[in-house]
């Protein structure tokens, strides 16, 4: 008998961090463009674009890297809502973005695209000419892994108000999110 999950609410306070999390191929692009302006999100592959021309150039993620997180500085700094398009699936990558939030005075919110393997992998594959190689994909998809059921401290214990963990498909598809744009102050009455 098919198990129905109910529809997921995620509640984002404005300004926050939203840290996109999951291999490649999983979703997280097009979860991104579902549910947020383009203006309000940092994609580790736009700037590989810029840099390169080529989003899956990797000899220029580092510099990508430099300028996605200068850039996120500067949005939350700035008191604005921040979606970051990578697969963070390295606790030293969330660590930074977290490092980012706690500066700015922003709550940070994880959104986990844990999908079964056999999806991402299929997704991955229907993405020609932009696939990636099925090992960097295992590979993604066992630090996620790790980062969720250990061994050791995982995802809860790296300072996120909030972490969501989508399974499936059904369950991406169907997430609402709503803003939080929280209490108003003086100035606003």
């Amino acid at each position: 008998m098919p198990h129905h999950r109910s529809v997921v609410e995620i509640i984002l306070p404005e300004p926050s961090l939203v840290v996109l999390i999951g291999a490649a191929g999983s979703g997280k692009s097009t979860f991104a463009a579902r549910h947020f302006a383009p203006t309000e999100v940092l994609s580790s592959d736009r700037y590989r674009a810029i840099l390169a021309g080529d989003e899956a150039d990797q000899s220029v993620t580092k510099a990508a890297f430099a300028r996605l997180h200068r850039d996120l500085t500067s949005r939350l700094l700035a008191g604005v809502l921040t979606v970051v398009d990578a697969t963070n699936v390295e606790p030293s990558a969330r660590r930074a973005l977290l490092v980012r939030a706690r500066t700015a005075g922003v709550p940070a919110l994880a959104i986990v695209l844990d999908l079964p393997d056999t999806i991402v992998l299929a997704r991955n594959a229907a993405r020609r000419p932009r696939t990636v190689d099925e090992s960097v994909i295992h590979r993604h998809l066992a630090r996620l892994r790790r980062s969720l059921d250990g061994p050791g401290p995982g995802l809860g214990t790296e300072g996120f108000a909030a972490i969501t963990t989508l399974h499936d498909p059904t369950e991406v598809d169907q997430v609402v999110i709503r803003r939080d744009p929280g209490p108003l102050s003086p100035l606003d009455r």
